[in-house]
């Protein structure tokens, strides 16, 4: 399976468990790895034969900047079944930081990373 990258997709949502969160907002940034076998576009240098980075960005950016959630594991699942729907794409590692969180001690990060692929 090779792989294709996406790191570091910042987005402005209102995701969070409190209503502060959902009424100010904050930026989320996004990693994405996606599995496909790309052999088939580069024997024919073909990009409808792989994956359009540029438009799962864009999905990306639509869904975090979209309809709040309470959970950064539902956007990081709704990320992941986006990414899903694209035909070439076969498994997806999602990471979704959240580096402005409400935690009360000093920290660098939260991130929720899931692993999903076509049943």
């Amino acid at each position: 399976m090779d792989r294709v990258a996406l790191h570091g997709l910042k987005v402005r949502g209102h995701h969070g468990v409190f209503e502060w969160e959902r009424e100010q907002g904050q930026t989320f940034v996004v990693d994405l790895v996606l599995g496909l076998d790309t052999r088939p576009a580069a024997a024919g240098d073909d990009l409808g034969r792989t994956v359009d980075y540029g438009a799962v960005a864009e999905d990306v950016a639509r869904i975090v900047g979209g309809e709040p959630v309470a959970l950064i594991e539902t956007l990081a699942q709704r990320i992941a079944d986006r990414c899903l729907a694209h035909e070439a794409v076969r498994e997806v590692e999602v990471v979704v930081h959240k580096p402005q969180a409400p935690v009360t001690v000093p920290f660098d990060d939260v991130t929720i990373t899931i692993k999903r692929s076509r049943v």
